[in-house]
């Protein structure tokens, strides 16, 4: 079913007639090796201009991999927990980083996930922490920039501009799957209310419009749906108020 965009068009053009700046950036999951899904996300990410913050899982990233993303200026890597497991106990939501696991291990798998990213992607490897499920204990999150981190990406609109001190906090806003029933697009005019809503509040004060409005994505379980939904949203932000955001280690955000 086609979404009405009216409202979103109308939303968008308000910003542009207040002369206001949307600063967007989008972040994708789960990768570990070349395959022909990566190759469409990135030739989206060229068409659009709009890179991808690419969340490679450290324990199993390939060389071909690191070797692919140094020939795709579009694809920016960053850390995405360690191994990706599920290590919450039964009948709680996954995480891997969770508050439940001892946070000198947490540390310890965060610090060894930045030190194999910057191994393999070299300067290319920027430090932000993308944990799992985007769930992480808050003892791990005091830790992580004397690790070298900069950055925390999680999901949701941010309540304070760091995570903790000298760490950024660069959320996620919008997933277009529905991850707990059909696995394929989140019906659409659901989305694009949602990120109407989303937009809004940022105008009037009620959220932070310094923290870049971020779309998340998988790109190895996207069906067509996903793809066009994210292709015609992101089309839509970037030829209204939309400013392109990229990772900055001089001004995460």
């Amino acid at each position: 079913m086609t979404p009405d965009w009216t409202e979103l068009d109308a939303e968008l053009a308000l910003w542009q007639d207040m002369g206001l700046s949307l600063p967007i950036w989008w972040r994708d999951d789960d990768a570990v090796r070349p395959t022909p899904e990566l190759s469409r996300l990135n030739a989206l990410a060229e068409t659009l201009g709009l890179p991808v913050h690419l969340a490679v899982i450290p324990a199993e990233a390939t060389a071909d991999l690191a070797a692919y993303c140094a020939q795709q200026p579009s694809l920016i890597p960053v850390v995405h927990g360690w191994a990706h497991r599920n290590a919450a106990p039964v009948g709680e939501k996954k995480a891997e980083f969770g508050a439940h696991r001892p946070a000198s291990e947490t540390r310890a798998d965060a610090a060894a996930g930045l030190a194999q990213i910057r191994t393999l992607f070299g300067d290319a490897a920027k430090p932000m922490f993308v944990p799992p499920w985007n769930r992480i204990g808050d003892e791990t999150v005091q830790g992580l920039a004397q690790l070298g981190y900069l950055a925390l990406s999680t999901f949701k609109p941010r309540t304070m501009a760091e995570a903790a001190p000298g760490l950024a906090q660069i959320n996620t806003h919008l997933d277009p799957i529905a991850w707990k029933t059909t696995r394929s697009l989140v019906p659409a005019q659901q989305l694009v209310d949602q990120v109407t809503r989303q937009i809004t509040a940022r105008r009037i004060g009620g959220a932070d419009n310094d923290e870049p409005y971020g779309i998340l994505t998988h790109h190895l379980v996207h069906d067509a749906d996903i793809w066009d939904f994210t292709e015609a949203l992101a089309s839509r932000l970037l030829a209204g108020p939309a400013r392109v955001w990229a990772f900055d280690e001089r001004t995460p955000a």
